[in-house]
């Protein structure tokens, strides 16, 4: 992987701003998608997100008077990141979502930095492993068990394969974290990133949908669907994506990842107060453990508390 430039440990207040407008963006999609797969396939599904996204970003970039690079390299970088960061996730999730609820969907998708600290930790130089972080990554996934159930793991139904999808998705955004990296040192901006990583994936998708879900023979979707897949393109899509290769820029693969944390906080109200989803005992208690986990992985809260306990222990 090409040398990056330091990033930021600690997240200043307005890298903080962004990643929970990214937080709330995200957390919509889980919602756009569990209205839209009730009458569409996963692939046209996906495509309609993410071409719908290159046309809106194209058409900004325009207005700003920005042009796409034409070199192969940036290309390819594209490509790639459009297979990690598109292609899979999008479609094991939205594949996932058929048989989950999205607020459980979004949980799942909580346990992305967990998977992170395991990448960055094999790809690069300045994201390494710790103690507190590796803590966090055995609590996380003890998390994730809690909630598919124990007895679940035994059989390989839709009631395992659908988590499973979700995780998959999750470890794809991982390696996207990382791989995402190259862009800053290759000099392209986060909003020509952005547009070229949803054209390459609508590329990469069309010939999957035409092929498997065969989009023609389809009943026309409601206006609820259209509305949906409107808003996870242009709102969970391309304004997130401007927001995600900003944040990625600055403040790292591990940091920006964090914002799995709080999705589930929007998709489960959404989900909940919306679609009537309805969440176990056993996926709160999971989403609890996942949420220590991260704690430990940032380990931010625990170094407040000991800075806290030394000046109490100074001033008495």
């Amino acid at each position: 992987m090409p040398a990056s430039a330091a990033i930021n440990r600690s997240m200043t207040p307005f890298e903080w701003a962004m990643l929970l407008a990214l937080s709330v963006l995200w957390g919509g999609s889980f919602f756009f998608n569990a209205v839209a797969v009730r009458e569409l396939p996963t692939f046209t599904v996906v495509v309609g997100r993410v071409a719908l996204a290159a046309v809106t970003l194209m058409t900004v970039m325009r207005l700003m008077g920005q042009r796409m690079p034409a070199e192969p390299p940036i290309w390819r970088a594209f490509f790639g990141m459009g297979l990690l960061n598109n292609v899979v996730p999008f479609s094991l999730i939205v594949w996932g979502q058929a048989h989950l609820a999205s607020g459980v969907a979004s949980i799942l998708n909580a346990t992305t930095p967990l998977f992170t600290v395991l990448v960055a930790h094999a790809l690069t130089a300045d994201e390494q492993m710790s103690g507190g972080r590796l803590l966090g990554v055995a609590v996380g996934f003890v998390g994730v068990v809690v909630m598919i159930g124990a007895d679940s793991l035994a059989g390989l139904g839709l009631d395992v394969m659908a988590p499973l999808a979700c995780l998959g998705a999750a470890l794809s955004y991982a390696f996207a974290g990382v791989y995402g990296r190259r862009f800053r040192a290759m000099g392209v901006e986060p909003m020509v990133t952005a547009t070229g990583q949803v054209t390459a994936s609508s590329i990469l998708l069309v010939p999957m949908m035409l092929l498997v879900d065969r989009p023609w023979t389809l009943a026309a979707p409601s206006t609820a669907v259209l509305a949906s897949l409107a808003g996870v393109a242009v709102l969970s899509t391309a304004l997130a994506y401007i927001l995600y290769f900003r944040i990625l820029a600055t403040a790292g693969a591990t940091n920006l990842l964090l914002v799995t944390f709080l999705i589930p906080v929007s998709a489960i109200l959404l989900g909940v107060g919306v679609l009537g989803e309805v969440l176990l005992p056993k996926h709160l208690a999971g989403m609890a453990l996942i949420g220590a986990g991260l704690a430990a992985i940032d380990g931010r809260l625990w170094r407040r508390i000991a800075n806290r306990k030394d000046i109490t222990e100074a001033g008495s």
